[in-house]
C-alpha cells in the first residue's frame, strides 16, 4: 500500500532537503517578491530555526479513542499528527506560535471547516502591529493559506500559508500552520467534530 506523500519523507531526506536550501545563495531566494506573504514579518523577525522533529507518535497515550479523527499537535517537535478514525496516520511539518505567550495547550476540536479563508488580525494582533491591514481577502496574499480548520477557541486555527519559510519554526501568532498541500490533503480527512490535541 503506497504511504501518503506527508508520511513518505523520512528523516535523512528531510535534513538532506533543509541542508541543501541553507547552502542556496541568499541571492536565489527573493523573500521580498509579490509571491511572499510578509503581513507577519514583525514578530517573525526573530525566528532563527526551521527544524521539525520527525518522529511517529502512537495515539492511545493522548486519546481514548479514534471517534472522528484524532490531531495531535507537539509544540516543541513542530509537527502536527493525524489519525483518521480506521487507524490510518499522517505526518505533517508545521509552524507553531512564536513564544510562550502566544501558545495555548490542552484539548480542542474542530469546528468549522473553511474552504477558502479570508483573514483578520486579532484586536491583540493590531496592538501589537497597528500598521496590518484590518481585512485580507482569500487568495496569494492571505496568511491562512488555501484551507483553514477552525477550532473552538476563538481565533485559533488550523491552515495552510504561502510563505514556506515559517513551516517547522516558530513564526505564528498564535495559530498552527501547514504547507497548502498538507492542509489540504488534512481538510479533506477531518471533520467538523475531530478531537483536537495541543502539547
Amino acid at each position: 500500500m503506497k504511504k501518503p506523500a506527508a508520511f513518505r519523507m523520512d528523516r535523512r531526506a528531510f535534513l538532506a532537503g533543509t541542508a541543501a536550501v541553507i547552502g542556496t545563495s541568499a541571492l536565489a531566494q527573493n523573500v521580498n517578491g509579490d509571491e511572499t506573504v510578509e503581513i507577519e514579518r514583525d514578530i517573525s523577525r526573530v525566528v532563527r530555526r526551521n527544524v521539525s522533529s520527525f518522529r511517529t507518535l502512537d495515539w492511545q497515550p493522548y486519546f481514548t479513542s479514534l471517534n472522528n479523527g484524532a490531531i495531535l499537535v507537539d509544540i516543541d517537535s513542530r509537527a502536527l499528527h493525524y489519525w483518521e478514525e480506521s487507524g490510518r496516520y499522517h505526518l505533517y511539518p508545521s509552524s507553531v506560535p512564536l513564544t510562550e505567550d502566544l501558545t495555548r495547550r490542552g484539548r480542542t476540536q474542530v469546528t468549522l471547516k473553511d474552504p477558502s479563508p479570508d483573514w483578520r488580525p486579532t484586536p491583540a494582533m493590531k496592538i501589537r502591529n497597528p500598521e496590518w491591514p484590518d481585512y485580507v481577502p482569500p487568495g496569494p496574499d492571505n496568511p491562512l493559506g488555501t484551507r483553514a480548520l477552525h477550532l473552538s477557541w476563538q481565533y485559533y486555527r488550523i491552515h495552510g500559508t504561502h510563505d514556506t519559510r515559517k513551516i517547522g519554526r516558530r513564526s505564528s501568532n498564535g495559530c498552527i500552520g501547514l504547507y497548502n498541500e498538507h492542509i489540504e490533503e488534512l481538510y479533506e480527512m477531518a471533520q467538523v467534530g475531530t478531537q483536537v490535541l495541543l502539547i
